[in-house]
């Protein structure tokens, strides 16, 4: 399973579904979502700023977590980004590999 944080901004529509079923719909919505895409949710908040709700999820691998993102963009109610959580061992991993880069201009 692949971690990753779940940003998501409400359209108007999405903001009337929220106070129409509360804060504990849209969590149960999200829950729903997750498990049948065959992932956990870990945490689900509301927040203040530019998101309006933000969960960190356990989804199986990339293509299902864009398959989840589809399905929430196209349905009009939210505007979503998705961001891969990586662990430090992955980091660790990551910074052991020797990638070859020249930067422009150099």
């Amino acid at each position: 399973m692949s971690k990753y944080l779940i940003e998501a901004s409400y359209t108007v529509d999405g903001v009337k579904g929220v106070l129409k079923e509360g804060g504990s719909g849209r969590r149960a919505a999200v829950e729903q979502l997750i498990t049948t895409a065959g992932g956990t949710v870990e945490s689900c908040y509301f927040v203040f700023g530019d998101d309006d709700l933000i969960a960190v999820v356990d989804i199986p691998d990339n293509a299902t977590m864009a398959a989840v993102s589809l399905a929430v963009s196209s349905a009009g109610g939210a505007a979503v980004a998705v961001r891969v959580l990586l662990t430090p061992e992955e980091i660790d991993a990551a910074a052991k590999k020797t990638i070859q880069y020249r930067a422009p201009g150099s």
